[in-house]
């Protein structure tokens, strides 16, 4: 199906970091009117949101507008689009445009778009959405190659770590604040390869990093202060992480330690591999003559916090290298993008032809 990459191009175009989703959003919405979707518009945080038919059986298709901060020039060169965003994670939300509008009204189904904001950050935008949908399928936009289906993406959790002592003369040989923070940190470091000991796929790990380190004193007591954060599976809650934090700061005598956990905590997510939504992928993948294959991944998407909440069948899929996520060399293939679109369009429509 000859593809027209009007959508794509025009959204990569407007430049949407987090917090200036804005002008995207203006763009996408107006985009999804001129397609012929019933309604466009921006919702109350800034979504842009698209709704094709009006059955009883609803579709959500979720991508993100926003992208990390660093602009490049918008520019195609031998059938590659260049630009921030291409694929992280505007190639999937413009396939999605695109493939419903193709697919159009389905007799007793109802399609929704969404391009959320934020999700770089804090992911208001799917926040915003998780109690004013009820889907029977999601399906949620990140790079993953046209020929893939992700099935799942770790969770996060995001903690303070402060260790304070009292002052001490520099010859005195007790431990300063700085030397206890460096001992937990290799504590943490020490309880994770513990646990990933077994476990081979990175998946399945515990995957600290150490973001922030920063120190200092007033003349009384000294201090030190960590910034980390975990990549968790999906055997490890948050809670369960912060806890083991916890109990790591109990072996500090002569320093007290506190933990403090920082933003919006996300529990790992896998999909189920055998149900229809991902059933219809893998049908449309070999029809346009891909060999389809599953991956999960370590990050953590709006997928963590939109499929737990609705309990229905969830998958993740959308066009581009995922190893080019953030990066100043960020394309997209124009060829990868049409294959996506046409994937897209034979799944939605095997999935409403159904039953």
């Amino acid at each position: 199906m000859e593809q027209d990459f009007t959508t794509l191009i025009e959204l990569v175009r407007r430049y949407s970091p987090s917090g200036q989703e804005a002008p995207a959003v203006d763009y996408l919405v107006g985009r999804m009117a001129e397609l012929g979707f019933a309604r466009a518009y921006a919702d109350e945080v800034g979504n842009a949101v698209g709704v094709m038919g009006d059955g009883p059986r609803q579709i959500l298709l979720l991508g993100h507008i926003d992208t990390v901060p660093g602009e490049i020039p918008v520019r195609i060169e031998d059938g590659v689009l260049h630009g921030r965003g291409s694929v992280d994670a505007k190639g999937p939300l413009a396939a999605f445009v695109d493939a419903v509008a193709k697919v159009g009204p389905a007799a007793g189904w109802q399609f929704v778009v969404i391009g959320a904001v934020d999700e770089e950050r804090e992911s208001i935008g799917a926040r915003h959405i998780v109690n004013q949908y009820q889907p029977e399928y999601a399906i949620i936009g990140e790079p993953n190659h046209w020929e893939r289906v992700a099935l799942g993406y770790k969770g996060s959790a995001w903690a303070e770590v402060t260790v304070t002592c009292p002052q001490t003369h520099t010859a005195s040989g007790q431990q300063t604040a700085a030397e206890a923070a460096v001992q937990f940190w290799l504590a943490v470091r020490g309880y994770a390869d513990a646990y990933n000991a077994d476990k081979p796929r990175a998946f399945d790990q515990l995957l600290p990093t150490l973001r922030g380190v920063e120190s200092g004193e007033d003349g009384f007591s000294q201090w030190a202060r960590l910034r980390i954060g975990c990549r968790l599976p999906v055997e490890v809650t948050p809670e369960d992480w912060y806890a083991a934090l916890k109990k790591t700061s109990e072996v500090f005598k002569t320093s007290e330690v506190s933990v403090t956990s920082l933003g919006h905590p996300i529990p790992a997510y896998r999909a189920e591999k055998n149900a229809p939504l991902v059933r219809a992928f893998l049908g449309a993948i070999r029809a346009a003559g891909g060999r389809p294959g599953f991956v999960v991944k370590t990050g953590t998407a709006d997928l963590n916090i939109v499929a737990p909440a609705w309990g229905c069948p969830a998958a993740v899929y959308g066009p581009g290298d995922s190893s080019l996520d953030h990066t100043p060399e960020e394309h997209l293939s124009l060829e990868d993008y049409d294959h996506a679109v046409n994937v897209l369009i034979a799944a939605l429509q095997r999935l409403t032809t159904s039953d």
